[in-house]
């Protein structure tokens, strides 16, 4: 099957340089793992910008089958370029054009990426969630919740703007600085001193949910995941049986309550006590060799490339209700 796996790396092709821009990394060597995956998979596999020439690139790589039938699929790496809800933007040119793609849909991404929404949500689902509030100026009341307080952008992913505050002053700062850099409001919420665990998901209807990974931060003071300095991944982390089994209920229903589809991860903290608390949910986790979503897997068995193909393959059957081998083997001539 042609499989165009959509991505940015040139931001240039706008028509306006206008809205906040999304912070660049670099990811071409992910990028270029996947597409050697789905290769290795049987796939022609080609890379392409998620950009405003997007939709004509498909349709010359692509052209609609019989009875308008896609002759293709994307495998949607595309974290977008500038504005808002920068997730969600090539999924709905996607959706427009008719063309099927790996992942959350544009309401999944939205909802994801809000993290307030994200946290609404899960505590409507009876999903455990540190306490909250969500300011502009950083002098707005804090309410019941107690210091030291964890900072960061609202709509932003990846730990970026990611702050530790101890008292007012460092939060109205804190704050000040998402509304300027980020151009949004900041989530304010109760840090939960702990472990931080994360959960890797994969398929739709029944889930497999894959070994748990820990972060270990050594003997440092606090636990704080910054993209700095990343602690050390264990996996599958040292959890018990019946904790290991509520993490697992609640990753599930954190999945459900955010409409991710296909594959996504969500991040816990454990307090002293043992309770559980969501952080987020990343509904597109990296899919670098050295990810701590590639590390579940592959401790639960996967190869990378295996990996990459079921994740297309649970978008496929969540399409056309058929995985590509069934599909491949039912329009063979017999």
């Amino acid at each position: 099957m042609r499989v165009a796996v959509v991505w940015n790396d040139d931001y240039g092709a706008v028509i306006n340089r206008f809205g906040q821009p999304c912070p660049k990394e670099e990811r071409r060597e992910k990028v270029a793992s996947v597409a050697a995956a789905l290769r290795k998979g049987g796939h022609e596999a080609l890379l392409c910008e998620g950009d405003k020439g997007l939709l004509t690139s498909l349709e010359r790589l692509m052209p609609p089958g019989p009875q308008a039938r896609p002759s293709g699929f994307v495998f949607n790496l595309a974290y977008g370029i500038q504005g808002e809800c920068r997730l969600t933007h090539v999924p709905a040119m996607l959706e427009m054009a008719g063309v099927p793609y790996t992942g959350s849909s544009p309401v999944g991404h939205g909802l994801a990426l809000d993290k307030v929404l994200t946290k609404r949500l899960l505590r409507d689902a009876g999903v455990p969630t540190p306490h909250f509030r969500v300011m502009r100026k950083g002098t707005e009341s804090i309410g019941d919740l107690r210091f030291p307080l964890v900072v960061k952008p609202r709509h932003e992913f990846g730990s970026f703007g990611l702050e530790l505050v101890y008292q007012p002053a460092q939060l109205r700062q804190a704050v000040e600085v998402i509304a300027t850099q980020y151009s949004q409001d900041a989530l304010v919420e109760e840090y939960i001193d702990g472990r931080e665990v994360t959960s890797a998901l994969l398929g739709n209807g029944q889930l497999e949910i894959l070994p748990l990974v820990e972060y270990d931060f050594g003997g440092a003071e606090t636990h704080l995941l910054t993209r700095e300095a990343p602690p050390r991944r264990i996996c599958p982390a040292p959890v018990g049986s019946k904790l290991k089994a509520v993490l697992q209920d609640i990753s599930v229903a954190a999945f459900r309550a955010c409409q991710c589809r296909d594959y996504a991860r969500v991040d816990f903290r454990i307090d002293r006590s043992g309770q559980p608390f969501v952080l987020e949910i990343n509904s597109m986790p990296v899919l670098g060799t050295s990810s701590a979503y590639v590390l579940a897997a592959a401790t639960g068995g996967h190869s990378f490339s295996s990996l990459v193909n079921r994740i297309l393959n649970a978008a496929h059957t969540r399409y056309f209700g058929i995985g590509i081998a069934e599909a491949d083997q039912a329009s063979s001539p017999t």
